[in-house]
Parts: C-alpha cells; sequence; structure tokens
C-alpha cells in the first residue's frame, strides 16, 4: 500500500512510501539533504517495518527535537497503525 507522510520540524516537506508484506519499499523524501535523504531510502529498502522504527526513531538532528529518519519511522508508526 502507498503511503505520504507530510514531516513536521524537518527540512524534508514529505514521505513518500510503500509498504508491501510488512517490508518498506521506495522511501521518497520530498525536499530535505537530497544524498543523505536518497541514502536512508536506500538503506531501508526491503527493511522490515518494525526494524527500521527501533532503528531510527528517536534520532535528532542538531537541537531540533526530530530528523527526517525519525519523521520516517513516526510515518511508518502511523501508516501501521492505519492498516
Amino acid at each position: 500500500m502507498h503511503y505520504e507522510y507530510k514531516t513536521k520540524g524537518t527540512c524534508s516537506q514529505k514521505i513518500l512510501f510503500d509498504i508491501e508484506d510488512g517490508k518498506v519499499k521506495n522511501v521518497e523524501f520530498i525536499s530535505g539533504c537530497n544524498g543523505n535523504l536518497q541514502g536512508i531510502g536506500r538503506l531501508v529498502e526491503g527493511m522490515d517495518v518494525q526494524e527500521v522504527i527501533d532503528r531510527i526513531s528517536g534520532i535528532r538532528c542538531g537541537m531540533k527535537p526530530t530528523s527526517c529518519p525519525d519523521q520516517l519511522a513516526t510515518a511508518l508508526k502511523k501508516a501501521m497503525q492505519e492498516k
């Protein structure tokens, strides 16, 4: 299933992703640090949703209370709740 999540408190504005058979697929961040965000998307490709959440939830960017990876974890949690 395809999901769209509007981020809060980060340079990226939106995260697009799919969840297929409990795996994260096709992660795309809109805006933000392009190279780093492409890297995150490729690293989590095909991983179990819960493993991604466990690994990246709570990561902060500088003094901000969140980060792009943390926002991806939040988006995945929300998607799993809606499921």
